[in-house]
């Protein structure tokens, strides 16, 4: 699955605006926070993680179905002067799962007991697309551990949100019923920005092929499709308390750049980062960003 796949959920849950109304709605959500409840009740799930580097300690938070090593052109920017702890979402990759449904305030808590695991009282949060929802709630739930945030390509969700266009909601409702595979290669023009399909599609054919190459977690991406078409942290981002730095692609048709900018204003003193041109996947696209976000944390530490 890509990073993108969040707005996945983004799309369904407009769907079921459209066709269920605000009844189907309440009730997605109710259900989603009764099994993220009981996972929780249950005890964590046993999440792989890795660390790399040494220094101030970073946690990174993956997007919709990806593993932790889908963070492979971040983590060696990073580790030049930081520790950088990845790991699987419960479900995905090495990582088991207790039931397969739960909430982002579920998936904050899982990722707050990986800095347990690691000895980590305080790091830096940096989360894209449904990594940056979880970060969100990490930074509200566990302020005391968020040295920094930094929230890629993400949103607040909730009725304020700035949806994307028909076209990309029609996309996304189809390619929750699409093979892996297929799913991948259609998502290009969505993923991409037109520059960066035409200057740079070997940096695309490399994302391909590391996205092909993990088991596709069929299970575990419909319960993060709960957590995320669930999650509204609108009315509570003044409550973010962590220097933070949003960052968003301009040209993103996924989640669109007026998310991003929502997140800076209402989150006391954020800084915004717009890379011009930019879509989804700012990091493959403009991979020089990780130097700006590197930077920004170690002027944090």
């Amino acid at each position: 699955m890509t990073w993108l796949e969040t707005e996945l959920a983004w799309g369904i849950t407009r769907a079921w605006a459209e066709e269920c109304g605000a009844a189907g709605r309440a009730a997605a959500s109710a259900l989603a926070g009764a099994f993220g409840g009981a996972a929780a009740l249950a005890g964590r799930p046993a999440l792989h993680w890795e660390s790399t580097g040494s220094g101030p300690p970073v946690l990174l938070i993956m997007g919709l179905g990806l593993t932790g090593g889908a963070w492979w052109r971040t983590v060696p920017v990073l580790a030049g002067d930081l520790r950088v702890l990845t790991f699987d979402n419960r479900g995905i990759g090495r990582s088991r799962a207790l039931v397969q449904a739960y909430s982002t305030e579920v998936m904050a808590d899982d990722a707050v007991s990986v800095l347990d695991a690691a000895g980590v009282d305080c790091a830096h949060v940096y989360g894209v697309s449904l990594g940056g929802m979880v970060a969100q709630q990490v930074a509200l739930r566990h302020p005391g551990r968020v040295r920094s945030l930094v929230l890629g390509a993400t949103y607040a969700g909730g009725p304020s949100a700035h949806p994307p266009s028909c076209e990309v909601l029609t996309f996304l409702r189809r390619r929750a019923f699409m093979a892996h595979d297929e799913a991948v290669v259609d998502s290009i023009p969505f993923n991409y920005s037109e520059d960066c399909r035409a200057a740079h599609p070997e940096r695309i054919a490399q994302d391909i092929a590391q996205r092909l190459a993990h088991t596709f977690a069929s299970e575990a991406y419909w319960a993060q499709l709960w957590a995320a078409s669930t999650h509204d942290t609108h009315q509570r981002l003044h409550e973010i308390a962590a220097p933070t730095l949003v960052v968003h692609g301009t040209a993103d048709r996924m989640i669109p750049v007026q998310n991003g900018r929502m997140l800076a204003e209402r989150i006391p003193r954020a800084r915004l980062t717009e890379v011009a041109g930019a879509g989804h996947l700012y990091g493959t696209e403009a991979p020089e960003v990780d130097r700006e976000i590197s930077a920004f944390m170690v002027e944090h530490s």
